[in-house]
């Protein structure tokens, strides 16, 4: 039962498979929306420049049947007349060509938008099946194409009585008219009747829009174990990515301990923390951590300390609160300026002591008082302050 619930395509498409079904051309398109895109940019076209272009039709019908006797035997003369009235013919038509394009253009990539693919145009072989073909002529989407063909002539023939029964009467005046303005009138009337006709197939396109972006996600949905697999496929095998994880942190752990002999001081817990520190007096703010760890870590960090003479100074209270509150590579919270610098003070006068240059330095006998909500337990959570203290080693 699992398997099988895992193979029902229950689940949205992830970003990924959209991504993957674009690249194959595969997005939703309306071929209701381009078609009434080009109807309605062509009935608008020749509102626009309907009159324009009769008046040149007109200037031809005039050239031609007025023609000079002379110029019907001079085929030259016959030709560059043609050539001049159909050149008139060619600013109206080109307007009309032009919006035409660009609308069916524009209705062509409003839904889905501007795809290029190679696979969507390569030729499929099997599309040459006759089986596949009659699939595809008795299948669901042949189905929805048959109601929505009804559903087009219904809505057409609809529009086409309900405006012929309003504007019957100025028709039926059409056949009293001679005058050319009467007939441009006449015309004007039946191009907005197209104009009409035409932007019904309007309450078409507002169905099959929302149909065409449902099917559309319907055809990407996906089962539980095709997201588990491309999960795997983007992301990585999960035992694969473990192992680059336990690689990382062992070279970041290697990185990390390269640096504890350049730190001026190893402030321990003493048995489970270490924090290695370094001051830059040329210009640093404040300390920085520059390797800690705990437990087994700890104990290397201490062991490289003693080989590299990086003096190790015991403070539980201090070593746990540093180790909870600063990230490698960062400087010290404020709070633990005052704790820290003693510290530091201590180490270079010790230092200066060994090499003759000053007196010893008095212990720490004391650990250095931290904020109260910077005193930590062995698991990071706040305690109270202890009175607990241990001599440092020198």
């Amino acid at each position: 039962m699992a398997e099988d619930s895992d193979q029902e395509k229950t689940e949205e498409a992830t970003p990924r498979k959209k991504e993957k079904a674009r690249e194959k051309g595969q997005v939703p398109r309306s071929k209701e929306l381009a078609t009434a895109a080009v109807l309605i940019s062509s009935a608008i076209g020749f509102l626009w420049i309907g009159k324009s272009l009769a008046m040149a039709v007109q200037q031809v019908f005039i050239e031609m049947f007025t023609i000079e006797r002379a110029k019907i035997y001079d085929i030259h003369a016959f030709l560059n007349g043609l050539a001049g009235v159909m050149s008139g013919l060619l600013g109206p038509m080109s307007a009309f060509m032009a919006l035409v394009f660009i609308c069916a253009f524009i209705g062509s990539i409003a839904l889905g938008g501007v795809t290029i693919s190679a696979e969507a145009a390569s030729p499929k072989w099997n599309k040459l099946s006759p089986l596949a073909g009659f699939k595809r002529m008795f299948g669901p989407q042949a189905g929805v194409e048959l109601i929505k063909a009804i559903a087009k002539f219904l809505v057409v023939a609809s529009v086409a009585i309900l405006m012929l029964t309003w504007l019957f009467p100025n028709i039926l005046q059409v056949s009293e008219k001679a005058s050319p303005h009467d007939i441009t009138s006449a015309m004007t009337l039946f191009l907005w009747m197209f104009v009409g006709l035409c932007c019904s197939m309007l309450l078409i396109v507002l169905i099959d829009v929302p149909f065409q972006i449902y099917n559309h996600n319907k055809q990407l949905k996906m089962s539980m174990q095709e997201i588990k697999d491309e999960y795997k496929d983007t992301e990585g095998n999960p035992e694969i990515k473990r192992r680059i994880r336990k690689v990382q942190m062992e070279m970041a752990q290697q990185r990390m301990m390269g640096e504890v002999p350049k730190a001026d001081v190893v402030v321990t817990n003493p048995d489970h923390f270490a924090v290695a520190l370094r001051y830059d007096t040329n210009g640093g703010k404040a300390p920085v951590v520059i390797a800690k760890g705990v437990d087994f870590l700890a104990e290397q960090i201490r062991q490289l300390a003693r080989e590299h003479d990086v003096p190790i100074m015991r403070q539980p209270t201090l070593a746990r609160a540093i180790f909870y509150t600063t990230e490698l590579d960062r400087e010290i919270p404020g709070s633990l300026f005052a704790a820290v610098a003693q510290i530091l003070a201590y180490v270079f006068q010790l230092k200066m002591f060994q090499q003759g240059k000053g007196a010893r330095p008095k212990p720490l006998s004391v650990e250095q008082h931290i904020p109260t909500e910077l005193v930590l337990d062995q698991d990071g959570k706040p305690m109270h302050p202890t009175n607990e203290s241990t001599p440092p080693d020198a």
